[in-house]
């Protein structure tokens, strides 16, 4: 099968509400049901064929009743407002799987997905600070998540760790953070100190593209 010419790179946060390390990374069961949270990314640079898909953002909450591989899913997007018709349709193609392997990373998420809540459309703030594992998204009225360190039970300290799942779909290094969440609307969740992974993380049609392939390129 031929695939479209696109590309993604993207500075990204995922949170759920698992306990720190995600259970999904180790191919074990979530810590707690449902399983949901939120995620954003800046797309740093991107196209899809001609259409330029530099400096968009994405967000979304979701939500599986057991484990992700297990479906029923629901997924509520949230696009930047900023976005013309063209890199709407894009966005949507790419991130809903349906212009990749399908045994990648958003096509893989897309087969669990059963239920999808009209979208939202709106401004999309986006903070990330890898080096000092912090970082924010907001989206007024719908989602918000601030990432901070893993902190020292005993001495209060930053804990700094990272995984790398070496075969993995989603990404291939990510460090570990604490997050508080929330979303309303569509979908309504609210917790305090989960898990958090920040990443950068690149993709093409068939799945994460290795930052080697960018030589020359600052992240």
């Amino acid at each position: 099968m031929s695939y479209t010419d696109w590309m993604i790179r993207t500075k990204q946060i995922g949170t759920c509400s698992c306990d720190y390390g995600c259970p999904c990374e180790f191919n074990a069961p979530p810590t707690r049901l449902p399983c949901e949270g939120v995620m954003a990314m800046q797309i740093t640079e991107g196209h899809y064929g001609d259409v330029s898909l530099d400096g968009l953002k994405v967000a979304g909450a979701y939500r599986w009743p057991g484990a992700v591989h297990d479906g029923n899913g629901t997924w509520w997007s949230v696009v930047d407002k900023a976005a013309s018709k063209d890199q709407v349709d894009a966005l949507f193609t790419i991130l809903g799987g349906q212009d990749q392997e399908p045994t990648t990373g958003f096509a893989i998420y897309a087969s669990t997905i059963a239920h999808e809540p009209e979208p939202v459309f709106a401004d999309i703030v986006f903070e990330f600070d890898l080096k000092g594992r912090r970082g924010r998204f907001f989206v007024e009225n719908v989602l918000e998540a601030d990432v901070e360190p893993i902190r020292n039970p005993v001495t209060g300290e930053d804990h700094h760790i990272a995984i790398r799942p070496h075969r993995g779909f989603e990404f291939r290094e990510a460090e570990m953070a604490s997050a508080s969440f929330w979303s309303k609307g569509e979908l309504d969740q609210q917790h305090g100190g989960r898990f958090a992974a920040m990443s950068f993380v690149s993709y093409g049609p068939h799945g994460i593209i290795p930052e080697e392939s960018f030589p020359h390129r600052e992240r």
